[in-house]
């Protein structure tokens, strides 16, 4: 009786019981949940957090674009040449975390990248508005630059230049990358600092093809 009554008042909302198997359903519907909302511009923002080779981190704020249920993956977009761009080359493994405060909710994602097709990265880049069309044209992402004013002096060369054209093409050093999940922690806020944490990972994730089956192993951690 007692246990029943501290776990009414440790109760944790938003994960589902009982416990799926696969954590990328409640991922999408957590991410949808939030954009409904109406509390954030961006409700699909996340911390990516990037390496090199010898293990400097970096962290920045990026927009995922998509959250793919069936091939367990999220995609989002940038500069090639950026210092996540050049990390990502070096070291194909990232991290990102979603959080959600109007629902006490976080999403930790983990696992290895690849570039996106170069037809992918046209198809989404026509669909961009024509000004973020043209800044990523003119953005040398993360290089020093003269002064804003010279950025701004590019970007509209670059607007004449293609006006007629309806903005300009996707640059060949601007594109996507898809994460491929091996591992994913669901936390649901909770009184009393008793946060519910579900992990899922999947065991022997550096080959792909066992990403791909998904055999998740799904775990409950202490908070």
């Amino acid at each position: 009786m007692l246990t029943d009554l501290l776990g009414r008042m440790f109760s944790a909302v938003g994960i589902p019981e009982p416990l799926p198997d696969d954590p990328f359903p409640t991922l999408s519907a957590w991410l949808a949940d939030a954009a409904a909302s109406g509390r954030y511009a961006d409700a699909n923002a996340m911390a990516l957090a990037t390496s090199t080779p010898d293990g400097r981190p970096s962290v920045r704020i990026v927009l995922c674009k998509a959250v793919e249920t069936e091939s367990g993956s999220l995609t989002f977009f940038t500069n090639y040449l950026s210092r996540k761009g050049r990390e990502l080359a070096q070291n194909p493994h990232a991290a990102v975390v979603f959080h959600w405060p109007h629902a006490h909710r976080q999403a930790r994602v983990e696992g290895t990248v690849e570039r996106l097709s170069d037809r992918e990265c046209d198809d989404y880049f026509r669909t961009r508005p024509l000004l973020s069309r043209i800044g990523a044209t003119v953005s040398r992402q993360s290089e020093v630059i003269r002064s804003r004013a010279d950025l701004l002096g590019q970007a509209a060369k670059v607007a004449a230049a293609t006006c007629l054209e309806f903005g300009p093409q996707r640059p060949d050093y601007w594109g996507g990358f898809k994460l491929h999940a091996d591992a994913v922690e669901l936390w649901s806020g909770a009184e009393g600092r008793l946060h519910q944490r579900i992990r899922w990972r999947i065991p022997g994730s550096s080959d792909q093809s066992v990403i791909g089956a998904r055999r998740w192993i799904r775990e409950e951690l202490s908070p």
